[in-house]
């Protein structure tokens, strides 16, 4: 049992070592948040098609969710809109 917990530990704490930030995925599939406005990032990931487009589409689910919440987050209209340069 404590093997088993030990075990499951390691692994969340090699897999957050190794996971993107959402800002380093938009980077990784250039994606600037402040491109549209938060309607249409809302589109952009209701769609297959559009996903695809982005590269979206090969992305984990979990990721795919932490960056659909930067996108929006961050988009043009938003309360905190991030342009490029921005850190």
């Amino acid at each position: 049992m404590k093997v088993k917990i030990v075990l499951i530990s390691l692994l969340l704490v090699f897999e957050s070592m190794f996971a993107l930030t959402p800002k380093q995925l938009a980077q990784k599939l250039s994606l600037s948040p402040a491109s549209k406005a938060m309607k249409q990032w809302e589109r952009v990931f209701k769609s297959e098609r559009k996903m695809k487009r982005y590269k979206i589409d090969s992305l984990s689910n979990k990721e795919k969710k932490i960056l659909k919440e930067y996108l929006i987050n961050h988009a043009a209209d938003s309360d905190t809109p991030e342009f490029a340069g921005d850190i």
